[in-house]
């Protein structure tokens, strides 16, 4: 098993923040729910460096976790999204976890 599941695994099972390289940048990542989709895993997350615009509701964006390196769990818990319900993006995704 990965570094990056993992520690994602554990963020998710906490409730805690995680900072990780993705694209070539560092995020941080409020991760809601692991799946699985055509066998590769993904991790629905809040990126909280994103910026929205003031009439938009922030959601959850989707990460492929081979996309992600260098990831580490921060001591910063968060509070899931009110909007959050636990289920997959697609009718056929696996889930793993989620908070």
């Amino acid at each position: 098993m990965s570094d990056t599941r993992l520690t994602l695994l554990e963020a998710i099972s906490r409730k805690r923040l995680v900072e990780a390289q993705y694209n070539g940048a560092v995020i941080r990542l409020a991760p809601h729910l692991m799946f699985e989709r055509h066998d590769d895993l993904f991790v629905s997350a809040l990126n909280l460096g994103k910026t929205w615009r003031s009439d938009e509701e922030p959601r959850l964006g989707q990460f492929k976790l081979a996309g992600l390196s260098n990831a580490r769990l921060l001591e910063e818990s968060f509070e899931p999204l009110e909007s959050f319900d636990g289920s997959v993006p697609r009718e056929d995704d696996i889930a793993v976890l989620a908070v």
